[in-house]
């Protein structure tokens, strides 16, 4: 039987979880696959990790060198997370005929241009499977199953911690600090939260997706980005009225040879699939010009489901012949993006409680070229009324300058938020 040496770089919680998963499935690998799968060198600075799995201490060491020089390595899975030292190590394997695996989406998101570079100078491969939506297979989906099509939209759920909130604000009815401050408690939010909560998070990941579904760099600097912490209750309930549920979404269309990426909180309608994916799942919407729309779910995080896809991603390393090749990574960035993309947009503001305020305010957007799909107004206290609006589809540009407008007009006290509406 065929053995394949891998190393493991670093044993955090995913790493850990990984060699328990190789150990428990290595009967299953070695019948389906025809090759042993042996951990020759593990990069672990704290012995009592390596001690905890019954790791020989042998093979443990802080020296990447032991895991370069070894000509048995053939694969190495990289749990550092950051850019250093992951960056510099997975460089060295690849320029050392050593294919590579990781979950780390920050790293191959700003620096997949370099990490392929080095793979092409040996033959080695990159696989990043667990970097998108953990456990949800969809990176093999889109590189290897969508060959007959042409990917026309990504739209996605990709960061389990924002879904989480925005879920549970939703269900419940409660609001964005206290939401995220039980998130942080339950382990699903860090007490920095900023990756996942201002979309970070979400971006990297769409600049993969992007990527993979174009054939084009999409570089994350390229994508328009928006957090979730100016969502409301308020904002939920009356979007509720128009049947609408908010989500974070990562979206990428290719329309007519441009491509619009974008991540934000957006409405989508309660029967959409991307509707019904709650908690911290992750949910992947694809449309191919052949084979229609698919849904993509699973769980997006959590040391089972990423370890789960990165073991994959090192059986089909140590199986290839021949390691997938990313030519137009190494191309120029795309630089045919379309920033004034088009939206329907839900408008809630505060105005006067008199006569003529609504024929005002649609007076103003009908002026700017926007047309109004629903409407609800709800009167309030000392003479103010709450107006929520949905605009039917108009081009960023345009809507920026008609709520620029509405700030202006004497009748509207405050636009309480805006937040965008993907049907």
């Amino acid at each position: 039987m065929k053995k394949v040496g891998i190393a493991l770089l670093g044993l955090g919680v995913v790493g850990s979880r990984t060699y328990r998963i190789l150990q428990s499935k290595a009967h299953k690998i070695e019948e389906d696959f025809g090759v042993s799968i042996e951990v020759r060198h593990v990069l672990e600075k704290d012995l009592s990790k390596a001690n905890a799995l019954g790791i020989d201490p042998a093979i443990v060491s802080c020296d990447i060198q032991n895991v370069i020089n070894d000509k048995e390595i053939s694969v190495v899975a990289e749990f550092f997370g950051g850019i250093e030292p992951a960056r510099t190590f997975l460089i060295a394997a690849l320029k050392a005929g050593k294919s590579v695996v990781t979950s780390n989406k920050e790293l191959f998101s700003k620096h997949w241009p370099e990490l392929e570079a080095a793979a092409k100078e040996t033959g080695a491969g990159i696989y990043f499977e667990a970097s998108c939506g953990g456990g949800v297979p969809i990176i093999r989906a889109l590189h290897e199953s969508m060959q007959g099509n042409d990917v026309l939209e990504i739209k996605g759920i990709v960061n389990g911690t924002t879904n989480y909130i925005l879920s549970n604000m939703s269900e419940k009815g409660s609001d964005y600090s206290d939401t995220l401050k039980e998130a942080q408690r339950l382990g699903y939010a860090e007490a920095n939260p900023s990756a996942d909560v201002d979309g970070f998070d979400s971006t990297y990941k769409l600049s993969i997706l992007s990527s993979l579904s174009f054939h084009k760099r999409v570089p994350y600097t390229a994508i328009y980005r928006e957090g979730i912490s100016a969502v409301t209750k308020e904002d939920i309930k009356y979007g509720k009225e128009f049947g609408l549920t908010v989500k974070l979404l990562a979206i990428s269309k290719n329309v007519n040879g441009k491509i619009e990426a974008h991540v934000y909180p957006a409405f989508i309608p309660d029967d959409h699939p991307l509707a019904k994916v709650s908690g911290a799942f992750n949910g992947i919407y694809v449309v191919g010009d052949n084979v229609g729309e698919l849904m993509f779910y699973g769980k997006g995080a959590g040391d089972l489901p990423t370890g789960s896809a990165i073991v994959s991603d090192i059986v089909y390393a140590a199986t290839r012949e021949h390691h997938r090749r990313y030519p137009f990574i190494l191309e120029e960035e795309a630089q045919d993006f379309n920033n004034d993309f088009e939206s329907e947009y839900f408008i809630r503001l505060v105005a006067k409680d008199q006569t003529g305020v609504l024929s005002e305010i649609t007076g103003i957007l009908g002026k700017a070229g926007i047309s109004i799909d629903s409407m609800v107004q709800k009167a309030g206290d000392h003479g103010k009324a709450t107006i929520v609006l949905i605009t039917q589809k108009t081009t960023e540009c345009t809507f920026r300058q008609a709520i620029e407008s509405l700030k202006n007009a004497t009748c509207v006290n405050e636009i309480a938020n805006v937040i965008r509406v993907e049907k």
